[in-house]
């Protein structure tokens, strides 16, 4: 098992930082298509990297998801389009090196980061990550992502058609020899909803999200991040999976997805 989900290595002709995907971020379906779960975090640390004078936090970032992200040689690079004093949009952008185009887009709003603003009295959930059971996964499926993160049910499974509720915690690095930050924690861990929430068979229906957005109240702290998520599917091709997301000590951000549903 590798200990990272990307590699660095160094800047491309473009000015880029190049990045390397080890096995670990490959999805369920196929060993050469990455879960959205590490592309979300990778995004994310581009944003964290940009300099603007004043400490920052994310409140809102979207992805989307322009086709598969392989599991080869990649290049990110990010910048701030529309700066400010009170917050900015960033943008970041994930490229297929092999293929020279862009897989993946993020965008961000950035606040500033304090601590004089009012507090919520924390709200604990029930319980906590010993609580939950471990599932083994599908047989069928590929290790990949799902190998490389500790998962722990309180409610449903992920062969169990209906809502969920997971503790997470990437047993990787993000990236090799780097510490994940609490925001990349929560980016590599809140892509799963669609499939924590899964209300069809998989082997029978695809159901891909084109898009995450993640609406952050404050980064989480610890290790382990909790999603209680749910699927809504309509009549059509059209499908919604959203999910509460906390911490140890309460809720840290709500997600949605925008999902394709079609037969397999």
């Amino acid at each position: 098992m590798s200990t990272s989900f990307y590699v660095t290595q160094g800047t491309s002709d473009t000015g880029r930082e190049t990045l390397l995907p080890e096995p670990t971020t490959a999805g369920p379906w196929s060993p050469d298509s990455q879960h959205g779960g590490p592309p979300a975090a990778l995004l994310a640390r581009a944003v964290e990297s940009l300099d603007t004078g004043s400490p920052r936090s994310v409140g809102r970032l979207t992805m989307e998801l322009l086709g598969p992200v392989p599991v080869g040689p990649l290049s990110v690079s990010a910048s701030v389009v529309r700066p400010g004093r009170a917050v900015e949009l960033c943008e970041a952008t994930l490229y297929d090196e092999e293929r020279g185009r862009p897989v993946a887009r993020a965008s961000a709003w950035r606040f500033p980061l304090t601590d004089d603003g009012p507090r919520q009295a924390a709200t604990p959930l029930g319980h906590v990550p010993a609580d939950g059971e471990h599932h083994d996964r599908p047989t069928s499926w590929f290790g990949g992502y799902l190998d490389a993160v500790d998962w722990r049910w309180v409610k449903g499974a992920v062969t169990e058609p209906g809502p969920g509720v997971v503790w997470m915690r990437p047993t990787v690095d993000l990236v090799a020899g780097e510490s994940m930050s609490p925001l990349q924690r929560l980016m590599a861990c809140v892509d799963s909803a669609s499939g924590v929430s899964a209300e069809l068979d998989p082997a029978r229906w695809a159901f891909l999200n084109t898009e995450l957005t993640v609406h952050v109240l404050r980064p989480p702290v610890g290790a382990w991040v909790c999603l209680d998520a749910q699927t809504t599917l309509s009549s059509g091709s059209v499908g919604m999976a959203v999910s509460e997301v906390y911490d140890e000590q309460g809720l840290v951000a709500r997600s949605a997805q925008a999902l394709l549903v079609a037969r397999r």
